[in-house]
């Protein structure tokens, strides 16, 4: 198991390390599930009585209870969980807890489900799931069926040449946009949620920020660009309603990419008009399709497709997994899991 994931299991008050939610289990099989949460984020006391209430009308047996640390953010409790048996694990925190939960989760058994918390709840927001609906969140854990979906694995070669792999549920980036996310105050963002992003924007904004980037798509050779960033999706909502890549789907088996190329001020305004007012706005309607079909092509946005991109970088750059900053890399290699997780979705 990676050195990541070693950190010690903590618990919920008075509880034990896998504490029950309910009576024991009969003699007879049951299904059961666990709960991984961030104490940080969520109220694991309504949580629990949630659990609590559908785990005893869907039959199931008793869940478990596991708390993240800083030194086990996810991804040790829940390959413990999986090994004691849990046939959901219900991934309850923000998106750096469910990026946790499903890399464990890789190729198991077990599907993963969704309780919604934090600022960006960016898979909850593509799969169109509720993300204020506590209730019926533990609902679709117990009752709901299964989906499979891609997940992305990414390598990630840093600048003293150490190499670590990881997973990302919706979409990896490097440079400008994991720049922003690296400058984003934690303290301010628990306060205004996502408009501590527009404070970090502005700071990010004050460098040059273009990179050379020699890539390699689908193995179909090495090609120069430079780009102030580039973003790998299995999906392609933001929040806001942000529609990064428009063609993005989780179970397409390839990835979208997209690269920014902004050459000043105007170039940031061919970005605005192109992801915000296009993919936003006008693909919503037949009318505004129509009108975007006779639009030409912006050199500062470029979409592509692929099952797998290899990127060098002239130096290190910030580098960004489903919104969450994890240093800077001076290479990386990025490729598609097809319906490597389960996820439990409303039936």
């Amino acid at each position: 198991m990676p050195a990541r994931y070693g950190g010690r299991m903590t618990t919920s008050p008075a509880a034990s390390p896998a504490e029950s939610s309910s009576a024991p289990a009969a003699a007879t099989v049951q299904k059961t599930a666990a709960v991984v949460y961030n104490p940080i984020k969520v109220d694991i006391a309504r949580v629990r009585a949630a659990v609590l209430r559908h785990e005893a009308e869907a039959g199931w047996g008793p869940t478990r209870f596991y708390e993240t640390s800083v030194e086990d953010p996810g991804g040790g409790i829940t390959a413990t969980a999986v090994a004691e048996g849990a046939d959901v694990v219900i991934a309850a925190g923000g998106d750096g807890t469910v990026r946790a939960v499903a890399e464990a989760l890789r190729g198991s058994h077990a599907a993963i489900a969704l309780l919604p918390s934090g600022t960006g709840n960016l898979l909850a927001r593509n799969l169109n799931l509720d993300l204020d609906h506590l209730d019926g969140s533990v609902a679709t854990a117990f009752s709901g069926r299964d989906r499979a979906i891609d997940l992305g694995l990414v390598d990630v070669e840093r600048e003293n040449g150490e190499r670590e792999r990881f997973a990302f549920v919706v979409m990896a980036g490097i440079g400008l946009d994991a720049k922003m996310l690296a400058n984003t105050n934690p303290k301010l963002k628990a306060r205004v949620g996502w408009l501590a992003y527009v404070d970090a924007i502005a700071r990010s904004l004050r460098d040059d920020n273009s990179m050379v980037i020699r890539y390699d798509l689908d193995g179909q050779g090495r090609k120069t660009m430079r780009a102030h960033t580039v973003l790998v999706g299995n999906c392609g909502l933001l929040p806001g309603n942000i529609m990064l890549l428009p063609d993005a789907a989780v179970d397409d088996g390839v990835f979208d990419i997209v690269a920014l190329r902004p050459d000043g001020f105007f170039g940031w305004v061919q970005i605005w008009v192109k992801i915000v007012w296009e993919n936003g706005v006008l693909r919503r309607s037949s009318v505004g399709r129509k009108i975007m079909a006779h639009s030409r092509e912006v050199r500062t946005v470029r979409y592509s497709k692929g099952r797998e991109i290899v990127v060098r970088l002239d130096e290190p750059q910030d580098f960004e997994m489903d919104g969450d900053s994890v240093g800077k890399a001076v290479a990386i290699k990025t490729w598609v899991d097809p319906g490597a997780l389960t996820v439990r979705v409303p039936a």
